[in-house]
């Protein structure tokens, strides 16, 4: 990640200022969760920017990255919370006795659709 060295001019203040789309966490499980679902999963975030007014949600098969999982997209309310079903996509179906590794990637977008942070989460389906 680049970052750039602030210098104060009323005396050494050293910093940094932070890159173009900033760091936000996300959590999800696949415990509970049915093969080839179309419903999405709970997600928690946190330290989601302010000016955030959507969420776009990408899932992709790490082991099958050509697969189009698809995601979706939800309006953000300030919570932590997104809701399991919050938005229907492609669910994880791997084939019958293979598991394979997951990723999402959350983008906070602003009021022009504007990436201003993301986080990604990986977890392999079905789970242990």
């Amino acid at each position: 990640m680049f970052s750039r060295v602030l210098i104060a001019a009323a005396g050494l203040v050293i910093g940094t200022w932070p890159s173009a789309a900033a760091a936000m966490a996300v959590k999800f499980s696949w415990t509970g969760y049915p093969a080839c679902s179309t419903a999405s999963p709970a997600f928690t975030i946190e330290d989601v920017p302010a000016g955030t007014k959507r969420l776009d949600f990408k899932m992709v098969d790490r082991d099958v990255p050509t697969y189009p999982h698809g995601g979706g997209s939800v309006a953000y309310d300030g919570g932590r919370e997104i809701r399991a079903g919050a938005f229907s996509y492609q669910g994880p179906c791997p084939p019958a006795g293979q598991r394979h590794g997951y990723e999402w990637t959350v983008r906070a977008l602003d009021e022009n659709g504007k990436a201003i942070a993301s986080a990604t989460a990986s977890a392999t389906f079905p789970p242990l």
